[in-house]
């Protein structure tokens, strides 16, 4: 029996920047890759904490609709932090993203993310 996975591969979010999928749809679960503040028209990182996560949350917007989810649709995020002082503005934003009850989600400190980012967030999401 053959692996059956479907690759995600969109406009709607920023292109990889590196060797990896937007996302992979396996046995009736998504997993997307690891959203940081790029603009997904521009390519260009926005500047400061609260710009990036805004952008994170629109490229997350953006895989979710390639695929005809909802943020209702995610049940797990990682968030991956430089500060985790940052981590009130992280929980603020998560009441205008999501209402209740809450995915689940981890949040942990990282030494530096790509591009020179400030926060990540990765989600898994299914129908």
């Amino acid at each position: 029996m053959a692996f059956d996975k479907k690759i995600i591969a969109t406009d709607k979010a920023p292109a990889a920047v590196g060797t990896y999928s937007q996302g992979v749809f396996h046995n009736g679960v998504y997993y997307f890759s690891g959203q940081i503040g790029l603009d997904a028209k521009t390519g260009e990182m926005a500047t400061g904490f609260d710009a990036q996560l805004d952008n994170i949350m629109k490229n997350i917007d953006g895989l979710l609709q390639s695929q005809d989810l909802t943020r209702a649709n995610i049940i797990k995020t990682t968030v991956f932090m430089t500060d985790l002082a940052q981590f009130g503005k992280v929980n603020e934003a998560y009441t205008k993203f999501f209402t209740a009850p809450y995915p689940a989600r981890s949040t942990v400190q990282v030494a530096a993310l790509p591009k020179g980012a400030v926060v990540e967030i990765e989600v898994v999401a299914a129908k």
